[in-house]
């Protein structure tokens, strides 16, 4: 919990730096492991980076780790030799302080920024925010990243296969990864072909190309002859596709194209 928090404090204090500079989160895991290893054997709470402290340096204009540090020696100072002032600090300024961090950390033009990028940025990030004041941290970012995954795979769900035709010319083209998720829809789009159709299916942009959708792409190949449909399959030369050369014909260089033979089964 306190490495998740971490993360997420330092994703935001690289957004509120003047300077954009990017942390170093391996360094801060591992320095945070190593002080929370120390601190349980002794008997602390576990370490954590905290964006009221860190946004509380960034607004007071500090440019280097050093502010870190001195911000933690201060605070153990005080806890060392002044904790009964330190609780007579009214509870509610330390929240009026937290609600202002957290005004400036998602205030009203960060949501039109968001909004401006498309549904699939604006939905995870207010949903993830409801989920977190609705619930607590944890629960909260899970539910977040759970929607993000579903906007990710519904974006690569639509752009993995790319179809256009000109006629009775159609044209395939399978582009990064194309998952199982895509099955249904090219299937279909296959058979939906007409009769003396002429079909091209480039797959050499696509990164990887799921088992099922190769047995699509091969049965339809395998029947479409029955139709009259000329088909041809372009493949990457630099990468194995899965693809089974022993039931392709080779045509011209990479490029292939299915035939049934006479009295062959399909």
């Amino acid at each position: 919990m306190a490495s998740l928090e971490t993360l997420l404090s330092i994703e935001a204090v690289d957004d509120l730096d003047p300077y954009q500079r990017v942390t170093n989160k391996e360094r801060e895991l591992k320095a945070q492991g190593i002080g929370n290893m120390i601190s349980g054997l002794i008997g602390g709470l576990p370490i954590t980076s905290v964006i009221v402290r860190s946004s509380a340096n960034v607004n007071g204009g500090a440019k280097t780790k050093m502010s870190a540090i001195y911000h933690g020696v201060l605070l153990l100072v005080c806890v060392a030799f002044i904790p009964g002032i330190l609780n007579l600090v009214p509870k509610a300024s330390l929240a009026a302080i937290l609600i202002y961090t957290g005004y400036k950390l998602a205030k009203p033009s960060l949501f039109k920024l968001h909004y401006k990028k498309g549904w699939d940025q604006f939905l995870p990030f207010v949903i993830t925010i409801a989920a977190i004041l609705l619930t607590d941290l944890l629960i909260g970012i899970l539910i977040g990243i759970g929607v993000g995954l579903f906007f990710v795979v519904r974006s690569n769900f639509k752009t993995s296969v790319f179809i256009v035709h000109d006629h009775n010319k159609y044209l395939f083209r399978l582009r990064k990864d194309v998952s199982f998720l895509n099955k249904p829809a090219l299937k279909n789009k296959l058979e939906e072909i007409p009769e003396e159709s002429s079909v091209l299916i480039d797959a050499t942009r696509a990164d990887f190309i799921d088992k099922d959708i190769i047995e699509v792409i091969e049965d339809f190949m395998m029947h479409a002859p029955l139709k009259n449909i000329r088909v041809e399959l372009k493949k990457s030369r630099y990468k194995s596709q899965g693809f089974k050369n022993k039931r392709l014909i080779n045509s011209d260089a990479k490029i292939y194209s299915y035939q049934i033979l006479k009295g062959e089964e399909s």
